[in-house]
C-alpha cells in the first residue's frame, strides 16, 4: 500500500483506535473493493466497524450488495494466510470453499434473522492445505439508517481446539473402556454401603452369567450367593477401609435363569474407594475365575496320590514273587535238598520270575500305549477264534480258582478288523480281571454277539463286583479296588487302562457295570462290526470307491477333533470332504457346495442336527441329497426322532467306518 493513501484518524474517527487493523484500513488502498473509500460509508457501517476494530473478540462485517468483507485484529488467526489481501475483498471471494455451508445463513441474515451456530464443521483452506476445523459463531443483520437490512455482522470463535481435545478424550476413555472390557481379569466397581453395582466388565458377566447388573444393589442381583460369606466381606470392607484378599475361593452362582447353582473358584480383591476425604464410598473388586486351574490342581494332586498308590503297590507286588524266590534261592544254596526238594523250589523259582516278568511287560506295555508307540497291524478277523484264543490263554487260571466257564458266541459271522494280538490280549485282560476278582468256584459268562454296526463282547462274574465310587474311575490308570485278603493274585491295576486304551485304537470303545460289592461286574468291548464281503481278507484298498467315484461329503460337528478325524478317514478313502462345526455354517456351506452326503450332529451350538436337517430339506441345492444323523444318541426313539427331521440314516458314534464307506460308495454308484 501507498503512503498517499492514508487517512488521518481525525478525519475518520470511527477507525481510531482500531489496532492493527484500524492502522491497515486507514492506510489501504479501497479503489478496487466494493465498499469504496470510508469517507463514503454510510453512519450504520461506521458504528458497526468502530464497535469491532475496538473488541478482542473474533468479528467481521459483510457489507453491500457484494458483501465486502471487513474484520478487526482477533479475526486475523481466523483467516490465517488469507490474510491481509481479504481486507475489503468480496466474501465469496475469501471464503469460496465454505460458501455453500454459510450461504444458506447469510441469506437468513440478509432477510432480517440472526442464526446461532455451535461447533458448525467447516474444511477450510487458510495455509495453503484444506484443513477440518469446528465454529461457534451468530449472523446479524446490519441496518442502514433507513432500516433496511444492508449488510451482516457476525462474532465467532474457533473450537477446533477444543473439538479435537473432546475427541482425544473420548477416544482416551473409549480405549480405557475397551481394556476395562476386555481384561482377561474380572473387574467390578461397587457404590456406597448397599454396594450398588456402577461397572462391570466382560469376564464379570462370563463368571456370574450375563444379568442386568448395573443399578442394582449386590444382593439383589445376586440373591443365590447369599449365605456364603461373600456380602459379609463387602460389609467388613466398606465399614473398616481395610482390602481382603481370596484365594481358590467356591463361589456358587446361577449363570443360567433355569439353571442349577454352578461352583466356580475365584482369586480376588476387595479394594476400598476413598473419597477426597478420605471415607470409603465404594469398593473395587477384581480378580480372576482360576477354575481352571483348581481342578488341574485337583486332578494333579489325585494323580500325584493315585502315583504314590502305584509306587506302593508296585512295590508290594514285586516283593511278593521275591519273597518265595529269596527263599527257595537259599535252600537251594544249602545242597542238602533232594531231587524232589529241589524240583520243588525251582518249579517255584520259575513260576515266581513268570509273574515278575508278567509285571513288568504290563508295565512296558502300559507306557508304549500312554506314548502313541504301539502300532496296529490291521488284518480281518473272526470274533469266534479271538474269544477261543482268549480263553486258552485264562484257562489255567480259571482252572486253578475252579471257575465255571460258559460262552454264548452267535452263529452268525462277526469279523472285525484289527491287530490279534492286540484285541487277543483284551479279552484275556477282561477275562483274567474277572478269574481274579471272583471268589474260587465263582461263574463266568462270556457272551458276543452283533449290535447294530458293532460286535458286543461282554464278560459277566459273580465276584466282588465294584464299589459305585471306585465305578467311573475303573479304566483309569493306576486304579485298582480295594484288595481283599484271598486275592492273592493283586495285579498293578493297569490291566483296564489298557484295554481301554487298546479298545479305542481299533475303533470301539470299553463298558463297565456293577450294582454294588458283592454284585459281580460286566465289562462289555464293542468294536466296529465289518461289512460281510465275498472273498478272503480284506486289503486296506478294498473300501475305495473307483478313480473318479468320490463323493461330496459335508461334516457339520461341533466336536472338532471327531470332524476332523472322519474328515481325515473320509479324504484317505478317496472322498472329498468339507467340515462345519455349526447349523449356520452348515447351511452356507451346503448351499455352496451341494453336498451329495451330510453328516450331522445332533448336539449343535446354535441349532441342533434335527432342525438343521429340516432346513437342508427345504433346499434346492439339496434335492436329493443323503442325510445321515451322527450321534450319540441310539435308542428306538432317538431313531424315530431322526427319521421324522428327514434323515435318511442314524449312525451312534462312533461311526462304523465300513457302513459309512459302504453307504457312500452306494451313493456315488447311485449318482454315477
Amino acid at each position: 500500500m501507498k503512503q498517499e493513501h492514508a487517512i488521518p484518524s481525525e478525519w475518520l474517527p470511527f477507525l481510531s483506535g482500531g489496532g492493527t487493523m484500524g492502522a491497515m484500513m486507514r492506510s489501504h488502498d479501497w479503489s478496487a473493493s466494493p465498499l469504496g473509500h470510508p469517507r463514503t460509508w454510510p453512519q450504520a457501517l461506521r458504528t458497526v466497524v468502530g464497535l469491532m476494530l475496538n473488541s478482542k473478540f473474533p468479528m467481521f462485517v459483510a457489507w453491500g450488495p457484494e458483501l465486502g468483507f471487513l474484520y478487526n485484529d482477533s479475526y486475523v488467526s481466523v483467516l490465517g494466510g488469507k490474510h491481509p489481501a481479504s481486507l475489503g475483498m468480496r466474501f465469496h471471494d475469501i471464503w469460496a470453499e465454505i460458501w455453500d455451508d454459510v450461504h444458506p445463513l447469510i441469506v437468513r441474515a440478509l432477510k432480517g434473522e440472526a442464526s446461532y451456530m455451535d461447533r458448525l464443521p467447516l474444511l477450510m483452506n487458510r495455509h495453503g492445505y484444506d484443513e477440518q476445523t469446528w465454529f461457534r459463531f451468530s449472523y446479524s443483520p446490519v441496518r442502514d439508517e433507513g432500516g433496511t437490512v444492508a449488510g451482516m455482522f457476525c462474532a465467532c470463535v474457533e473450537m477446533t481446539g477444543e473439538v479435537l481435545a473432546e475427541r482425544y478424550r473420548e477416544e482416551e476413555n473409549q480405549r480405557l473402556v475397551t481394556l476395562f472390557e476386555q481384561a482377561p481379569g474380572i473387574i467390578a466397581v461397587l457404590r456406597g454401603p448397599n454396594h450398588v453395582f456402577e461397572l462391570t466388565n466382560r469376564s464379570y458377566l462370563q463368571l456370574i452369567g450375563h444379568r442386568q447388573l448395573v443399578g442394582k444393589p449386590a444382593r439383589e442381583a445376586l440373591p443365590e450367593v447369599a449365605g456364603q460369606g461373600f456380602f459379609e466381606l463387602l460389609d467388613q470392607v466398606y465399614r473398616t477401609g481395610e482390602p481382603f484378599v481370596g484365594h481358590a475361593e467356591p463361589l456358587r452362582v446361577q449363570r443360567d435363569p433355569d439353571a442349577p447353582l454352578e461352583e466356580r473358584f475365584i482369586d480376588f480383591v476387595y479394594q476400598p474407594i476413598r473419597g477426597p476425604k478420605g471415607e470409603v464410598e465404594g469398593i473395587f473388586v477384581e480378580g480372576s475365575d482360576v477354575t481352571v486351574r483348581k481342578r488341574v490342581e485337583d486332578e494333579l494332586r489325585a494323580a500325584n496320590h493315585h502315583k504314590d498308590q502305584f509306587l506302593a503297590m508296585l512295590a508290594h507286588e514285586l516283593r511278593n514273587p521275591l519273597a518265595p524266590i529269596t527263599t527257595a534261592a537259599q535252600l537251594l544254596q544249602r545242597g542238602t535238598l533232594d531231587p524232589a526238594a529241589v524240583k520243588r523250589a525251582s518249579d517255584i523259582i520259575a513260576r515266581q520270575a513268570e509273574h515278575m516278568t508278567s509285571l513288568v511287560n504290563d508295565l512296558m506295555d502300559v507306557s508304549r500305549v500312554t506314548r502313541g508307540l504301539v502300532t496296529i497291524e490291521n488284518e480281518k478277523l473272526d470274533v469266534h477264534e479271538l474269544a477261543a484264543e482268549a480263553i486258552e490263554q485264562v484257562r489255567p487260571l480259571l482252572d486253578a480258582r475252579r471257575h465255571a466257564l460258559s460262552a454264548e458266541i452267535s452263529s452268525e459271522p462277526l469279523h472285525v478288523e484289527g491287530d490279534r494280538t492286540r484285541l487277543i490280549q483284551v479279552l484275556s485282560n477282561i477275562l483274567n480281571n474277572a478269574a481274579k476278582y471272583t471268589a474260587p468256584g465263582g461263574r463266568i459268562a462270556l457272551r458276543a454277539l452283533p449290535d447294530g454296526g458293532e460286535v458286543l463282547i461282554a464278560v459277566r462274574d459273580n465276584g466282588q463286583g465294584i464299589d459305585p465310587q471306585v465305578l467311573p474311575y475303573i479304566f483309569d490308570l493306576f486304579t485298582q479296588a480295594e484288595r481283599t485278603p484271598d486275592r492273592s493274585q493283586g495285579g498293578l491295576g493297569i490291566g483296564l487302562a489298557l484295554v481301554k486304551s487298546l479298545a479305542a485304537l481299533h475303533g470301539g470303545r470299553v463298558e463297565a457295570h456293577s450294582e454294588g460289592l458283592g454284585k459281580g461286574s460286566e465289562f462289555v468291548v464293542r468294536l466296529p462290526r465289518l461289512a460281510e464281503q465275498p472273498g478272503p481278507g480284506i486289503s486296506p484298498a478294498a473300501d475305495l470307491p473307483a478313480a473318479g467315484r468320490a463323493a461330496r461329503v459335508l461334516i457339520v460337528d461341533d466336536n472338532a477333533d471327531a470332524a476332523q478325524m472322519l474328515a481325515t478317514l473320509l479324504e484317505m478313502h478317496g472322498h472329498a470332504v468339507s467340515v462345519e462345526y455349526d447349523g449356520k455354517g452348515g447351511l452356507v456351506r451346503a448351499r455352496g457346495e451341494r453336498p451329495e452326503v451330510a453328516l450331522l450332529d445332533i448336539g449343535l451350538p446354535d441349532i441342533d442336527g434335527h432342525e438343521l436337517a429340516r432346513k437342508l430339506r427345504a433346499m434346492p441345492e439339496m434335492r436329493g441329497a443323503i442325510l445321515v444323523a451322527l450321534t450319540g444318541y441310539g435308542q428306538v426313539e432317538d431313531q424315530q426322532r431322526a427319521h421324522d427331521a428327514g434323515f435318511d440314516h442314524h449312525m451312534v458314534k462312533p461311526a462304523d467306518l465300513s457302513r459309512l464307506l459302504a453307504l457312500l460308495a452306494g451313493v456315488r454308484a447311485h449318482q454315477a
